[in-house]
């Protein structure tokens, strides 16, 4: 017998429940009753201009009429509440504050012309699309000037673009991907909120997720623990 699991299904909370969160709940459902482990349900709600209430209140009875309970999750509670990210804030900012303390993430403040020139300029010479790194190399001084002015920002992942990502998949095996061909992605926007690539890991790592079941398409955005 495996060892309990913890697992987790994060649906957004943007229009009517779809058959992929479903498809996903069962497996997970029937993990974690076949290790005497956890299900998480976790609402993904970070997307304030799409968020839809009346749209979690049917993922969580579309759930129950599947007969796949949960045994942790905005509505029930539990050990590592809350279970709505938008109620999480705090949490993803102190982490932010870690990673910029750690030189793991920086500031960004790019505007959106900026970055829509950058991407017409690399879909012009069919470059793959991506942030070209400008604010990477910011002088500690230049960027609290640029935050006292209070300066519209974005934090980014520093992507280490001189190593290989390496990660186990229980059907593929190991996964290898370049660092230089991973883009420097947005962990907090400039309205506070957390992107999905900090809130997952963050929420992972402190729910205790010990086994991540996802769609093919999301192989690209596996934690690593």
């Amino acid at each position: 017998m495996s060892a309990p699991a913890v697992v987790r299904v994060a649906p957004s909370p943007t229009g009517d429940p779809h058959v992929g969160t479903a498809y996903i709940a069962l497996f997970d459902h029937v993990f974690a009753r076949r290790t005497g482990g956890r299900f998480i349900l976790r609402i993904e709600d970070t997307d304030q201009t799409r968020y839809d209430a009346g749209s979690e209140a049917q993922i969580t009875e579309s759930l129950r009429w599947l007969g796949l309970t949960y045994d942790e999750g905005p509505d029930v509670g539990g050990p590592n509440g809350p279970y709505r990210q938008s109620e999480r804030t705090a949490i993803y900012r102190r982490h932010v504050e870690l990673l910029l303390e750690s030189g793991g993430a920086y500031r960004c403040f790019c505007t959106p012309e900026r970055l829509e020139d950058l991407r017409r300029a690399q879909r012009a010479r069919k470059a793959p699309p991506g942030y070209d790194g400008l604010c990477r190399g910011l002088l500690p001084e230049e960027v609290r000037a640029q935050v006292e002015r209070g300066v519209p920002h974005v934090v980014r992942l520093k992507v280490p673009k001189d190593r290989t990502v390496e990660f186990e998949d229980r059907l593929r095996g190991r996964v290898a991907i370049e660092g230089h061909t991973i883009d420097d992605q947005v962990l907090l926007k400039s309205d506070g909120f957390p992107t999905y690539h900090l809130a997952n890991v963050v929420d992972d790592r402190l729910m205790e997720v010990t086994d991540v079941i996802r769609a093919e398409e999301w192989i690209t955005s596996t934690r690593g623990r």
